[in-house]
């Protein structure tokens, strides 16, 4: 695989091409980070009463629905967002991911997870006395990754 780097002045925005034979396995790997790490760049816009906020996704713990709105959890404060949660699936970094219907988690700020094999598992985040509430049907999946990120650290 031949990898090339062209500096070009009149560009507005950067422009990735991937030229291929055939799209393989490494090939969409390779596509998906690219959409992830162009993804994890954009702006989101955070909220509290009559101010704007700006702010690393990195911050965030989770997205939570209450009532009609989604609010994004930081360690020490709450922001509302003019997205659904649906939508932010599509948008935001593989490192966050759902955990029930009303809620998408930030796996790199995760500090522990105490199962319930009856109901929802309890998840708590780094830095925070804020928790979430992993469904049974998320569990396996969070779980999954929650490894995954454990084997990157190392």
């Amino acid at each position: 695989m031949k990898i090339r780097i062209e500096l070009i002045d009149e560009l507005s925005e950067p422009e990735v091409i991937i030229r291929c034979g055939r799209v393989d396995e490494s090939i969409q790997k390779i596509q998906k980070f690219v959409q992830e790490q162009a993804n994890s760049s954009s702006q989101m816009v955070f909220y509290k009463q009559n101010q704007e906020y700006y702010f690393p996704l990195a911050e965030v713990l989770f997205f939570e629905t209450e009532g009609e709105q989604i609010f994004a959890h930081t360690a020490n404060d709450s922001y509302r967002i003019k997205y659904r949660l649906y939508e932010l699936e599509g948008q935001l970094p593989r490192n966050f991911i759902r955990a029930s219907k009303s809620a998408i988690i930030n796996i790199a700020q995760v500090y522990s997870i105490a199962r319930n094999l009856a109901s929802s598992s309890l998840m708590e985040f780094k830095n925070s006395h804020k928790h979430v509430y992993v469904s049974r049907h998320y569990y396996k999946y969070v779980r999954q990754r929650l490894t995954e990120r454990s084997s990157y650290e190392k």
